[in-house]
């Protein structure tokens, strides 16, 4: 690979939408992520992973390894460098690891503030989401009757 194009690749990738330290930016989340990471986690993980996995599976399995490693961040740098190749976000591997490992409720904030910027609604879930944007897409626009034309023949 050339450097011209690692250049260009580099210069393709987008901001996050929210900083690092933005988390009073969503004050539920905060508090939700401060008292009980592995819900915001399990958010995270189920709109990344696009419904393959739950809420409460990839929650429970960060309670797991945060039970018996103490290191929750083992597992959920993973999905932030997931999230980062999805939406070309600015970053990379080792800063995604850093970030979750001495920041790891920032990042949390930071992911779930990103996805939310990007449409996604964390509540109902992937499968949720994918429901409501169907039902949007199926529904046509109504049209008022004082924009319509009527031509007389």
């Amino acid at each position: 690979m050339s450097s011209q194009s690692g250049h260009s690749r580099h210069r393709d990738l987008v901001p996050w939408s929210t900083g690092l330290f933005d988390c009073f930016s969503d004050p539920k989340n905060c508090c939700v992520t401060l008292w009980c990471p592995c819900i915001t986690f399990g958010q995270i993980a189920e709109t990344v992973d696009k419904g393959s996995i739950s809420c409460c599976a990839s929650g429970a399995l960060y309670i797991l390894i945060a039970c018996v490693t103490a290191f929750p961040c083992i597992y959920s740098c993973f999905y932030r460098s997931k999230m980062r190749q999805q939406y070309t976000l600015d970053g990379s591997p080792c800063g995604d690891c850093l970030v979750h490992c001495f920041c790891e409720g920032c990042a949390l904030c930071q992911e779930y503030r990103e996805l939310k910027f990007r449409g996604f609604d964390m509540k109902p879930g992937w499968h949720g989401n994918i429901k409501e944007r169907n039902r949007e897409v199926g529904m046509s626009p109504v049209v008022e009757e004082g924009m319509s034309r009527h031509y007389n023949s």
